[in-house]
């Protein structure tokens, strides 16, 4: 499996379909995890994902997708992945999660332990930048894996 830019993931997914900020970058969150969980490796080079209140955020991605606020940012045919492990990391990512809203994923996201740990005793809504271990995403992802 290569490696790739926060960028270059969120635009496969974008590929995809239009989408929220706020589920582009659960989507891309699901793409590094499981990454973790399955390759023992990282997805995504360029950005880590912090334990916001929403849920979590590439700071990297948040940035550029900020301005579109709720809106769905549009569709774009720019892809630059084309090794087919990661292909088949992300449609698979993409099967699981890329049917559920924006605020769906994000209740899911804040069920699980890598979201959890890293907030540790913050209040709903505190803001944090705490960085969400990779470690924790590799052994929760891995726990909860069922296979093809």
């Amino acid at each position: 499996m290569k490696d790739y830019t926060v960028f270059a993931v969120a635009n496969w997914f974008l590929n995809k379909q239009a989408v929220s900020p706020k589920k582009l970058q659960k989507l891309t969150y699901y793409a590094q995890a499981w990454a973790n969980a399955l390759y023992n490796k990282n997805m995504i080079n360029d950005s880590e994902f912090e334990a916001w209140a929403h849920g979590p955020v590439s700071p990297a991605l948040y940035e550029k997708y900020r301005g579109w606020g709720w809106q769905d940012i549009t569709k774009n045919e720019e892809n630059t992945i084309d090794d087919p492990e990661t292909i088949d990391l992300l449609e698979s990512v993409w099967l699981t999660y890329g049917d559920k809203s924006a605020n769906e994923l994000e209740a899911l996201t804040h069920q699980e332990i890598p979201w959890r740990n890293a907030r540790g005793d913050l209040a709903d809504g505190e803001s944090s930048n705490q960085e969400i271990s990779e470690e924790d995403m590799k052994n929760y992802y891995k726990s909860i894996y069922v296979g093809d």
